[in-house]
């Protein structure tokens, strides 16, 4: 059993939004066994002197892809699995060392990859993954031109999304990927950007399938995530049960408040569309996907104003793919132009172990909780920058094992 005591340390208090005096922080078998007031003392343990430097919970980003190329989804089918899974790898310990614990992902992740994690083969945050996001034919998971039929469905193709249509069709998928350990059941709901047939607008699914993947996961003690952009999609979520809003670029003050009525989440991935329209094409992205980014874009940051002003609860995310995920803490300096620095960190601790259902492990300084912890160089809830930059990180820490330590 390893034992760590952090000495001298001041804790980053999430819910309080404060700074609380210099204490002792011992972490025994990967979790926070106890925080001293005064000084702590334990034999047999590796003691590291915090120097005063802020102790805060690992961050989380509940919307992530660690599979996916930049230049096309569909270029995924033609990858071996073993080729995909080995590309992954990098990605996610620049992740990690980006302070990231914990991440969800949106879509392409499996069990194997989240059980090489788990069994600490590779350097990584902890994988809540969806598996393959459900989309109808021609939604936003169906990654086929218009003069394209093939599409194929054997499970272990690496992709984005498998297929669905009707409500048995939807229900076998939502318990499929349930008996393969999905986390939380994505759904396409509405047009994306990366797919080429579904222009943003396009409203996808009827209620009824909606319903019945709602049915499957809340069965099952899980929710379901739904990719939607505008008012109308993320209006035909929430009334059918979806929990959690990805992207929501176009959200309205009537939608923000069913929102509020139905505690559903917002999750805005708003570095996505900032990195891709710069850099998009350089990297690969082909021209006719890169056109559809300006679209939401142009709404810029007004979602989250509106978010904040109806009390639409918010969660950090990102949506990332290919070598732009280098900008995954960028989302920081976006929020914090709008959003208090509490609010933002909170978007990336508390609020998304809230998400995630995992408030009794995750997302906050606190004895009995994993030992997910940051060193900070600077306090984040005076510069939000202190979280983009890296460099910053003066200890990673993530079930109470070291992967950077520089104190």
């Amino acid at each position: 059993m390893s034992r760590t005591l952090l000495k001298n340390a001041s804790i980053l208090d999430v819910d309080a939004g404060t700074l609380l005096e210099e204490r002792d922080v011992l972490i025994s078998d990967g979790k926070i066994a106890e925080i001293g007031e005064k000084t702590l003392t334990a034999t047999g343990v590796q003691v590291i002197d915090v120097k005063g430097k802020v102790l805060m919970p690992g961050l989380c980003d509940a919307h992530v892809h660690v599979i996916v190329p930049i230049n096309s989804f569909l270029q995924l089918t033609k990858w071996s699995p073993f080729y995909t899974a080995l590309r992954a790898m990098p990605v996610l310990e620049g992740m990690l060392m980006r302070g990231f614990t914990t991440v969800r992902d949106a879509g392409g992740a499996d069990f194997g990859l989240a059980r090489a994690v788990e069994e600490k083969l590779i350097p990584s945050p902890r994988i809540l993954y969806s598996g393959k996001a459900i989309s109808q034919t021609g939604g936003h998971g169906d990654m086929r031109g218009a003069g394209e039929s093939a599409f194929d469905s054997h499970y272990y193709v690496p992709s984005l999304g498998r297929i669905a249509d009707g409500v048995d069709a939807v229900r076998l998928a939502a318990r499929d990927e349930i008996r393969r350990g999905a986390s939380q059941v994505k759904l396409m709901v509405g047009g994306g950007i990366a797919s080429y047939t579904d222009p943003i607008h396009f409203v996808q699914f009827s209620g009824e399938e909606i319903r019945a993947a709602v049915e499957e996961a809340e069965n099952a003690g899980k929710y379901v995530m739904a990719h939607a952009y505008t008012a109308r999609c993320i209006q035909h979520a929430v009334r059918n049960g979806v929990r959690s809003i990805e992207h929501g670029n176009f959200l309205d003050d009537e939608t923000a408040i069913l929102m509020k009525e139905r505690d559903a989440i917002l999750v805005p991935t708003l570095v996505a569309y900032t990195t891709m329209w710069e850099e998009g094409l350089q990297i690969g992205m082909p021209p006719e996907l890169h056109a559809k980014i300006k679209y939401v874009l142009d709404i810029g940051s007004t979602q989250l104003e509106v978010a904040q002003r109806h009390g639409v609860k918010m969660v950090y995310g990102t949506d990332l793919i290919g070598p732009i995920h280098r900008h995954q803490s960028m989302e920081f300096k976006i929020r914090g132009e709008v959003l208090p620095a509490i609010e933002v960190i909170r978007s990336a601790t508390s609020y998304a172990a809230e998400l995630f259902q995992m408030e009794d492990q995750i997302g906050k300084v606190k004895a009995g909780l994993r030992a997910d912890l940051l060193v900070v160089d600077g306090n984040p809830l005076d510069d939000l920058n202190t979280l983009q930059d890296p460099s910053k990180l003066s200890l990673i820490m993530k079930d109470g094992d070291i992967y950077r330590n520089t104190l």
